[in-house]
């Protein structure tokens, strides 16, 4: 079988864009480019009111505030996703949780980027702030789920982990009672 040709086409500090050229299955070469990420973490965080936190922050990328669930990139292959998790709730919202609850994993864009993420429950919230990155301004917004699933309906959670976090934990907690 014939070896793939692998190129790094770009390297930044969050991801690097590789050009492949591969085999399909008739036989037939072709390139393809795609991104490798680190896996990642997403945290539906549940308060004392059983109220979902939500941050709000510029996104460049679509120039525009999003409403989001905290998320964010494991540092490296030595950082657990449970720890990641951890970390990013309190860099984003200020809190850690006494319990987290995998919900879901798997991968965002498998098209043309193996970012894998990995969706938690976070329950029993104690304030421990970390400093958020240089690069973060966040706004923490406590919301229902019948507002968040409000939210969905009028379009303002238009973030698709967002969306995914909030029904998996919406299910999650109606099947547990929890």
């Amino acid at each position: 079988m014939k070896k793939n040709k692998l190129t790094l086409v770009y390297q930044c500090k969050i991801f690097d864009v590789w050009e492949e050229e591969f085999n399909l299955p008739n036989g037939k070469t072709v390139k393809q480019c795609w991104i490798n990420h680190n896996p990642t973490v997403a945290i539906i965080a549940i308060n004392e009111k059983n109220e979902l936190l939500l941050i709000k922050q510029y996104r460049n990328t679509v120039k525009k505030n999003l409403l989001e669930i905290p998320a964010g990139s494991l540092d490296g292959n030595e950082e657990s996703p449970v720890i990641c998790a951890q970390r990013e709730l309190a860099e984003e919202t200020g809190f850690k949780a006494k319990k987290l609850i995998k919900l879901f994993e798997g991968y965002l864009l498998p098209g043309y980027c193996n970012e894998y993420m990995y969706f938690f429950l976070a329950n029993n919230l104690i304030h421990a702030p970390l400093t958020p990155d240089e690069n973060e301004f966040i706004e923490t917004m406590p919301v229902s789920f019948s507002k968040a699933k409000q939210l969905i309906k009028n379009g303002e959670i238009i973030d698709a982990k967002t969306v995914l976090g909030i029904f998996l934990a919406e299910k999650f907690l109606q099947q547990n009672h929890a």
